[in-house]
C-alpha cells in the first residue's frame, strides 16, 4: 500500500484544530456531520488509493502521444476518472441539484490532497474541469451553464483554461490572440496558446476551452493592456441538436511540450483559427463570451484564484507522500552503528534503522514541520472559502474573504518552496536509491518542481502579496490576522511546554509586521518590491509558524486531558505536534530575519544591478 497522507493527521487538521463539524450548523451543510464528513473523506481515499495510485508510475513513463492534432494519453487514466466520477466526487462541494454533495470545501481540500498525493498528473484532468464549472457557474449566462456544467462535473467533458501564449508567458497584457464578433452574437477567435494542460486528449468526445482573447475592433486593432481582455467557451465540437455533439470547431492541438514531472497531463500548443476545421464555412474557432466584454480577466481570476490554492494543495500532497516514503525508508534501512559512550563505536554491532542517526532525524523533523505545516496552510484557507461563503455574520463573511484574499498568494507560493524542499530532503534520505527510479521519491521532486511556475510563479505571487495584498483598503486584512495571531500567542504564553516556542513565533510575527510598516513608507514601488520574494519567503514561515503553534495549542490541550484514556500511538502522534512546533520555531523561525534583512531598508542591489554587468 503506497503511503498517500496521514489520516490521523487528517482527522486532526480537520475536526480537532479546525472544527470543520460545527459547520453543519449551517443551512448548506445541515445533512453532514462528523460521520459523513469521514465517509466522503474515505470515498476520496478509496478512488484515490484504487484508482489513483497504481498507475501512477506507468503514466510518468507512458507519456500522452501526439499525432495530426490528437492526443492519446496513458490508457488507465480514463477508468480512474471514471471511478472519480462514478463517486461523485467532481461534485462534491456543488448542490444536489447539481448531483453534488454540498461538502464543505475544506474536505473537499483534504479529500483532493489525496488524489494528488496518489496521481497528481490523473487528478489535473478532473480538477480543471470542475475549476472550468466553478467559473461558469459564476459568470455565464443560465444557457451555457444549463448545457456544460452537469457534463463538466459529471466528468462527460473536460476544461481547460487557456491565459497564456508563447510570446506573452505571464505577461497576459500582451496577449494578441483576438476575437472578431459574429452576426449572430457570437465571436471567431484566431490565435495560439501555450501550456495548456489538458488541452488535448482522448478521455472524452468533448472539451470545453476558456479561452483569454481581446475583441478586435472594425479595423483589427487590439485594446493594449489587460482592459482589453474578454473570456470565451470555446468548445472542441460545437453543440448539436439537444445534447448532442455538433460540428468540429476550428480549434486544434498543434504539439506536446515535453515536461520534466507531470508527465500523465497532456500539455498542448493549441492553434485557434489556423483553418484547418472551418465551422459553418468560415475559419475561426466558434466562442462565446463569459461576462462583460472587457472583463476577461476578472472572471478567469475566479478560476486562477481557485487554481492557486489547487496548486498549493498539489504541492502539499507530493512533500507529504514523499515525506512519508522516507519516514519507512529510515525505519527499515539499516546502515550504520551508533556512536558509544566514550565515541567509540561497536564494530560488531548490528547495523541500526538509520532513523537512529540524529542527521536523518533532522531531515524528517525538517519534511515533517514543512508538509504538515503546509497542509494547516491549505486547509486554514479553504476553512476561509467556508466561512466566506456560509457564515451567518455578514462581518464574518468580509473578513474571511478579505484573509482568504491576504492568504491566496501565500497559500499557492510557500508549499511550492518547501514542500519541494521536503521532496530533496526524502531522496537525500534515500541515499543514492533517491537518485534512481526504483523508489518514487525522485518523480515527485519532478512532479512538485512545476508547482513554483504554474499558476503564477514564486516572483509573480510575491509581488502581488507585497504590492496589492497587505496593503488592500489600508492593511485591513493584516490587522485582522495580527489579530488572530495575537489571540493564539496570548493563550499559547500561558502553557508551560509551549511558552519557549510562543515567544519565538510572536517574535518572527512582530519583525515582519515591523518590516512591512516601514515598507510601506517606501515612496519607489520598484524599490519597494525589489525584494519580494524574500518578503514572501519570510510571510510565509511566520504565518507557518503560528499555524504550528495552533496545532501544538490543540494537541497540548489533548495532552492535559487523563493519559489513561489514550493509546500509545495518540500520545505520540499530539507529542509529535508539539516537538515539531519546537523545530520549526528554533530551526525554521530565525531564517526570518535572515529574509527580512534585505528589506529593512531595502537593499537595492538587485534593483541596481545591470545586464552587462553579468
Amino acid at each position: 500500500m503506497e503511503p498517500l497522507l496521514s489520516r490521523r493527521d487528517l482527522d486532526f487538521q480537520l475536526f480537532d484544530w479546525l472544527d470543520v463539524a460545527a459547520l453543519a450548523s449551517r443551512p448548506r451543510y445541515a445533512d453532514h456531520s462528523r460521520e459523513t464528513l469521514g465517509s466522503a473523506l474515505d470515498a476520496f481515499a478509496k478512488v484515490a488509493t484504487e484508482c489513483f495510485a497504481p498507475h501512477n508510475r506507468s503514466a510518468d513513463l507512458d507519456e500522452p502521444r501526439y499525432q495530426d492534432g490528437t492526443v492519446s494519453v496513458h490508457a488507465p487514466i480514463r477508468a480512474a476518472l471514471a471511478a472519480f466520477h462514478a463517486a461523485g466526487l467532481g461534485a462534491a462541494t456543488h448542490d444536489y441539484e447539481l448531483g453534488g454533495m454540498q461538502l464543505p470545501y475544506t474536505v473537499e481540500r483534504a479529500g483532493t490532497a489525496l488524489l494528488d498525493a496518489a496521481n497528481v498528473a490523473t487528478a489535473a484532468y478532473a480538477l480543471l474541469s470542475t475549476g472550468n464549472a466553478n467559473l461558469l457557474i459564476a459568470h455565464a449566462t443560465p444557457e451555457l451553464v444549463e448545457r456544460y456544467v452537469p457534463d463538466l462535473l459529471g466528468g462527460r467533458i473536460h476544461g481547460t483554461m487557456c491565459l497564456s501564449e508563447p510570446q506573452a508567458g505571464s505577461s497576459l497584457a500582451d496577449i494578441t490572440t483576438r476575437a472578431v464578433r459574429a452576426p449572430d452574437g457570437r465571436y471567431r477567435l484566431f490565435g495560439n496558446k501555450m501550456w495548456i494542460s489538458a488541452g488535448e486528449h482522448d478521455l472524452t468526445e468533448n472539451i470545453l476551452h476558456l479561452v483569454l482573447a481581446k475583441v478586435a475592433a472594425p479595423d483589427g486593432a487590439l485594446t493594449a493592456g489587460v482592459r482589453g481582455i474578454s473570456l470565451f467557451a470555446v468548445p472542441k465540437f460545437l453543440p448539436g441538436a439537444g445534447q448532442a455533439l455538433g460540428e468540429r470547431n476550428d480549434v486544434v492541438a498543434a504539439g506536446l511540450n515535453h515536461k520534466m514531472g507531470f508527465r500523465g497531463t497532456s500539455n498542448c500548443v493549441l492553434n485557434f483559427g489556423e483553418g484547418r476545421h472551418r465551422p459553418e464555412g468560415a475559419s475561426g474557432a466558434i466562442g462565446t463570451r463569459v461576462g462583460e466584454e472587457g472583463q476577461g480577466l476578472a472572471c478567469m481570476f475566479h478560476m486562477m484564484n481557485e487554481a492557486r490554492i489547487g496548486v498549493g494543495t498539489g504541492a502539499v500532497a507530493l512533500g507529504y507522500t514523499g515525506y512519508l516514503h522516507a519516514l519507512d525508508y529510515a525505519r527499515t534501512r539499516r546502515q550504520g552503528r551508533l556512536t558509544a559512550t566514550g565515541g567509540r563505536r561497536d564494530a560488531e554491532a548490528p547495523p541500526v534503522p538509520i532513523i537512529q542517526h540524529p542527521d536523518v532525524r533532522r531531515m524528517l523533523l525538517a519534511q515533517k514541520s514543512y508538509v504538515e505545516g503546509g497542509l494547516g496552510l491549505i486547509l486554514y484557507s479553504a476553512r476561509l472559502v467556508d466561512e466566506a461563503a456560509t457564515a451567518p455574520d455578514e462581518a464574518a463573511r468580509a473578513e474571511a474573504h478579505a484573509l482568504l484574499e491576504l492568504l491566496t498568494p501565500v497559500a499557492k507560493s510557500w508549499p511550492s518552496e518547501w514542500c519541494l524542499a521536503a521532496n530533496d530532503l526524502a531522496i537525500q534520505v534515500h541515499g543514492g536509491y533517491g537518485y534512481t527510479r526504483d523508489f518514487p521519491v525522485e518523480q515527485f521532486w519532478r512532479d512538485n518542481r512545476l508547482n513554483a511556475i504554474h499558476e503564477g510563479t514564486h516572483g509573480i505571487q510575491a509581488a502581488d502579496l507585497l504590492g496589492r495584498k497587505v496593503g488592500a483598503n489600508g492593511g485591513a486584512a493584516l490587522r485582522a490576522l495580527d489579530a488572530r495571531v495575537s489571540r493564539t500567542l496570548a493563550e499559547a504564553r500561558s502553557r508551560a511546554a509551549l511558552s519557549a516556542d510562543a515567544e519565538r513565533v510572536g517574535a518572527a510575527w512582530r519583525q515582519m509586521l515591523e518590516v512591512t510598516e516601514r515598507l510601506a513608507r517606501v515612496g519607489d514601488a520598484a524599490l519597494r518590491l525589489a525584494n519580494a520574494s524574500p518578503y514572501l519567503e519570510a510571510f510565509g514561515h511566520a504565518l507557518v509558524g503560528w499555524l504550528w503553534l495552533e496545532q501544538a495549542l490543540v494537541a497540548d490541550a489533548a495532552l492535559a486531558g487523563a493519559a489513561a484514556d489514550r493509546v500509545p500511538e495518540e500520545t505520540a502522534f499530539l507529542e509529535g505536534k508539539r516537538r515539531t512546533l519546537s523545530y520549526f520555531a528554533r530551526w525554521e523561525l530565525p531564517k526570518v530575519g535572515a529574509w527580512l534583512g534585505v528589506l529593512d531598508p531595502v537593499d537595492p542591489t538587485v534593483l541596481e544591478m545591470r545586464d552587462e554587468w553579468f
